[in-house]
């Protein structure tokens, strides 16, 4: 009879991403939450709070993944026996347990050895399928399941010491891929060539600067002309000409952690309408900046912007919020949805928050001054304002590249 699940701890523990201290405070704040709330138990399923709890980030593959906590114990719940085998171990801060491919659904039945049945236990709501939901329920009969996502989210939205210190390194590397990239823009040069000058060089930074972290998910957009009508449009091989606008996005991920680098760019040179509309995004991203200090509401924030673009007759081609927390956030897991600047967002911006102004507009087609602008800084909140880690170049005056 094959196993259904195994305890695989091949190898030892690796040098964290965070201090013991800093993994037992979350793990810790988790728990007082739960004895509040009368939880028994904590099954996350999202690849950020897994991450976020235990150190560890998966990759799905078309496979479930869990962590579970107790008030005694940790545990990552893992796939497949010869795909991960002893890595969830090494990186969980915690236990870890490993279900095998032998039968259908032995995830459950690794949840059923670490999760009591009959108790309450928090499970992420926007996370888990309907379909794993039904599974969870017949595996734990009994159990009455409440949602823990929000909670959580709230309790990352605030950023540590450690937490703050990784960020702002990694604000520092990804001024080196746009370095890079700047470096990389010529006539008839292609996207992808100047996003893997940024890339090639952010990543040999984080290996140089974080020699213990897992080498993963960063990543360059860089757009030129039509293409920088959508922020994160996929990098094609259309090659740069003379008066093109260019959009520069470096992300390097570090650990889990996104941080961003974004600058509208011209090559050669930019007309009148191209910079006047430049220079009025330049004005709203400073006066976000200026804006982002504690006790300030994120509606608020976004209600101030959007009048000047209206009183330059802008507002309606404004294409996305003006920024969003920052944190276990990737291009494809993550979000704090709670801490955006946007219209419906009440959140109130307190010491230890990170967060982003990066005002947008697209101008179509056929208009003039078409294309996408967008200028990006991470700032973090303090007692007395916020400090913004970004130091980058930023407007006409530095960023026409070879005029």
């Amino acid at each position: 009879m094959f196993e259904r699940t195994k305890r695989l701890r091949n190898g030892a523990k690796v040098k964290g991403t965070f201090s013991a201290k800093e993994m037992e405070r979350r793990q810790s704040a988790l728990r007082r939450h739960m004895a509040q709330s009368d939880i028994d138990t904590v099954l996350f399923t999202s690849m950020h709070n897994i991450h976020y709890y235990s150190d560890f980030l998966y990759t799905p593959a078309g496979r479930a993944y869990g962590l579970v906590i107790t008030q005694d114990k940790a545990v990552t719940i893992s796939a497949i026996l010869y795909v991960d085998y002893g890595q969830p171990w090494r990186r969980t801060f915690g236990d870890n347990l490993v279900y095998t491919d032998w039968q259908r659904d032995n995830y459950f039945e690794a949840v059923r050895e670490e999760v009591p049945a009959g108790g309450r236990v928090g499970i992420e709501f926007d996370h888990m399928s309907l379909d794993n939901h039904g599974k969870l329920q017949a595996a734990l009969p009994g159990t009455a399941f409440v949602d823990i996502a929000h909670a959580t989210m709230a309790m990352r939205m605030t950023k540590s010491d450690e937490e703050i210190a990784l960020i702002t390194d990694g604000q520092r590397i990804a001024e080196v891929g746009g370095a890079a990239c700047i470096e990389s823009i010529g006539e008839g040069v292609a996207e992808h060539e100047v996003a893997l000058a940024g890339f090639d060089a952010m990543v040999r930074e984080i290996g140089a600067a974080h020699p213990h972290t897992e080498i993963r998910d960063s990543l360059v957009w860089f757009q030129s002309g039509p293409n920088t009508d959508g922020a994160h449009n996929p990098l094609t091989t259309r090659r740069i000409q003379a008066g093109d606008v260019l959009s520069l996005n470096c992300i390097p991920i570090i650990a889990g952690y996104y941080i961003a680098l974004e600058r509208t760019l011209f090559f050669k040179s930019a007309t009148d309408r191209e910079i006047e509309l430049w220079e009025v995004n330049c004005l709203v991203h400073k006066r976000g900046c200026d804006l982002i200090q504690p006790g300030v509401r994120c509606c608020d924030v976004a209600t101030a912007l959007n009048e000047i673009y209206s009183e330059h007759g802008l507002l309606d081609y404004r294409t996305i919020g003006y920024g969003h927390s920052f944190g276990v956030v990737g291009p494809y897991y993550g979000r704090e949805a709670d801490l955006e600047f946007r219209e419906d967002i009440e959140t109130v911006l307190a010491p230890g928050m990170v967060v982003s102004m990066e005002p947008m507009i697209t101008i179509p087609e056929g208009e003039p001054g078409a294309g996408g602008y967008r200028e990006h800084d991470i700032l973090v909140v303090t007692e007395a304002g916020s400090e913004n880690i970004t130091n980058f170049p930023v407007g006409p005056e530095h960023n026409i590249i070879g005029a």
